[in-house]
């Protein structure tokens, strides 16, 4: 693999004051290593002896006293270990304790941009009121309390006050229809429900009271509802949250207690609850953010998510931090792509967090972040989806030298990330800079071997506090065993394809289950699809690869064009030739078709292997939930496709 230039490198001064130094520092004091040397180091120790590495991030970020003596984790093969027997605590505690009271906790803003701060102390009150009135209506730990809002602050309140009492959160925000809503919040047989009817996107005020009246139906299970306009028949937000005097109660929970449970996309059956637990949110979530990040309190951090998504998680657990979250209502694209760079300089944010999507509209559109004054900005997040090269690069010059572009990858099964930025470890274009601390990460053969600079399955060698507890209503933990367990025993298997590269740097392939495997030789979609996408002409694409009778391969490529062109001769040779020179010979499609659009999840992804199997002929309501997709009628148009394609190829071998 030929070695990339950095595209941000750390300063001097900038690598000795970041956080991960100091902890570095302290890890180096308490071992008697020499783990401020280099990351790459103190990665090694972290993983070599996770003991002494979880303990210390516990004790550097003054999480509460715990057994004298007692042990960290308990179990050595996944997924049968328990980390912090005995210890006790409260996610919503640890977010809201030794807070300046006046200072700014949350600021909401919608496409008006029009902000509204809400202080620690007010938002303390907030929580301790809701709390009270969940109490007063029956809700205690274990209960569920779940959510259908929008991207506010009633959502943050929420989670907090349920968190309070040792009962379990879930979440959906508005851009799902009840049906969507109902096929996940009904499997937990919630106990309250807390809903918004209104949101704001494109400009329109969408209105969602009639799936709000029809969540309601669907939930047998509830004793009460909370709407934020106080329909009919509800309890009113403004009475819930507006106590003066009602006490922040919190119930200490152990280490592993469920904190709450996020979905997973549902678009090969029914959404998947995962279940996260106090103690390794808590943990983790200090981790990444105030070591691989660098955040402070103070810091000003907007990640833009709906809260369907587990960055909303993510980046509501940065308030451990004491950070003032942004929550942003609204489209991205409206009234244009420059929408996020213009909140970065209004709100003065010290991180932005966005998608390759929305980077890729922007350098599209000529709307990027050069030119702009940016106070206080230090890091461009980036998650989602594989983040090319060529657009790294871009965007790398559009901020300069002082911003550093800090590309991560996780998933909803752990809300963290495996791999990321650190602020004393170098970036390339196209590559993660390291896996993250106290994260045994791998790549592996089809054997189980370790392999380097090759492409491998993502794997993870050693347990991580943030690991789920496991899957909703799943006894036994027979599902769960299955999902990452099965493959490589008493190893967690991911799904994505990975090189490792001999620098210790992660490049990310795409999903392991849409792999390309032509010719014998397997390539990640993302390594296809990426320079396609960077030609002007082309404004998205998908390719998949089916396997067909005789021992057939086919392959096409699904373009969604820019405006203003079509698909000739022209361009498909040009397509072709992209194809042939940054990636493959091996790999160009055996056909090019312009689309109507491009499917996704509601969180971004493409529909890769929902599509792959409409192809192998699979009916379409047993290969996906219409209604876990951003456009279902896509959908349909992608099966009739598929349906021609397979009459095409009957009639040639009849």
């Amino acid at each position: 693999m030929a070695i990339k230039k950095p595209g941000w490198v750390p300063t001097t001064t900038g690598a000795e004051k970041a956080r991960i130094t100091a902890f570095a520092r302290a890890a180096g004091s308490r071992t008697g290593l020499p783990l401020d040397e280099d990351y790459r180091s103190l990665w090694k120790w972290s993983v070599d002896d996770p003991q002494e590495f979880w303990a210390l991030v516990w004790d550097y970020f003054g999480l509460p006293e715990r057994p004298a003596g007692g042990p960290v984790l308990v179990g050595d093969r996944m997924p049968d270990v328990a980390w912090f027997p005995g210890a006790e605590l409260n996610f919503a505690a640890e977010v809201l304790q030794r807070r300046q009271a006046d200072a700014v906790a949350v600021v909401t803003i919608d496409e008006r941009f029009v902000p509204v701060e809400l202080t620690w102390g007010e938002l303390r009150r907030q929580v301790a009121s809701v709390a009270a009135t969940l109490r007063e209506l029956g809700v205690t730990r274990g209960d569920r309390v779940v959510g259908y809002l929008p991207n506010g602050v009633e959502a943050v309140v929420a989670l907090l006050a349920t968190a309070s009492l040792g009962a379990v959160w879930s979440l959906c925000g508005l851009d799902y229809a009840a049906d969507a809503a109902v096929a996940r919040l009904s499997q937990l047989d919630p106990a309250v429900l807390i809903a918004g009817a209104t949101y704001v996107n494109a400009g329109r005020l969408i209105d969602r009271g009639a799936d709000v009246e029809k969540l309601r139906a669907s939930l047998p299970s509830l004793r009460a509802t909370i709407t934020l306009d106080g329909q009919a028949g509800t309890l009113a937000w403004d009475s819930a949250a507006g106590t003066a005097d009602a006490p922040f109660e919190p119930v200490p929970v152990s280490f592993d207690h469920p904190l709450w449970v996020l979905f997973s996309s549902g678009t090969t059956g029914r959404p998947k609850g995962i279940v996260h637990g106090h103690g390794g949110v808590t943990l983790e979530s200090r981790k990444i953010g105030g070591l691989h990040l660098n955040l402070r309190a103070g810091d000003r951090v907007f990640w833009h998510t709906t809260p369907s998504w587990m960055m909303w998680n993510f980046l509501v657990g940065t308030l451990l931090l004491g950070t003032t979250i942004v929550c942003f209502e609204g489209n991205p694209g409206h009234p244009d792509t420059g929408t996020l760079w213009r909140l970065a300089e209004q709100l003065d944010l010290t991180l932005l967090g966005t998608s390759p999507a929305y980077l890729a509209a922007c350098r599209k559109n000529d709307t990027g972040p050069a030119g702009r004054r940016f106070g206080s900005l230090t890091t461009v997040g980036v998650t989602g989806s594989t983040f090319p090269a060529d657009l790294q690069s871009w965007l790398s010059c559009q901020l300069g030298p002082h911003v550093q572009v800090a590309s991560m990858s996780g998933g909803t099964d752990v809300c963290t990330a495996f791999a990321g930025p650190a602020p004393n470890v170098q970036a390339r274009a196209g590559e993660l800079s390291a896996p993250c601390l106290g994260v045994a990460l791998d790549c592996y053969d089809d054997r189980g071997r370790p392999v380097r600079d090759e492409v491998g399955e993502l794997v993870v060698r050693a347990p991580m506090p943030s690991m789920p507890l496991g899957f909703w209503d799943d006894h036994g933990k027979r599902r769960f065993r299955a999902a990452y367990f099965e493959h490589f025993p008493g190893v967690w298997r991911h799904g994505d394809w990975v090189t490792i590269t001999g620098r210790g740097s992660v490049v990310i392939h795409g999903r392991s289950d849409a792999t390309l495997n032509r010719h014998g030789i397997r390539m990640g979609s993302a390594d296809i699809t990426d320079p396609v996408e960077s030609l002007p002409q082309v404004a998205e694409a998908l390719v998949i690869g089916v396997e067909e009778g005789n021992g057939g391969y086919y392959m096409p490529m699904f373009v969604r064009l820019a405006e203003g062109y079509q698909l000739d001769q022209q361009l498909i040779d040009e397509i072709r030739a992209t194809i042939r020179t940054r990636t493959s010979p091996r790999h160009v499609p055996d056909e090019i078709i312009a689309v109507p659009g491009i499917p996704h999840t509601r969180t971004g992804k493409k529909l890769e292997v929902p599509l792959k199997r409409l192809f192998r002929g699979e009916d379409a309501e047993s290969v996906l939930d219409p209604a876990s997709v951003d456009d279902p009628g896509l959908v349909a148009w992608y099966s009739r496709f598929a349906s021609g394609r397979r009459a095409h190829v009957d009639g040639i071998h009849e």
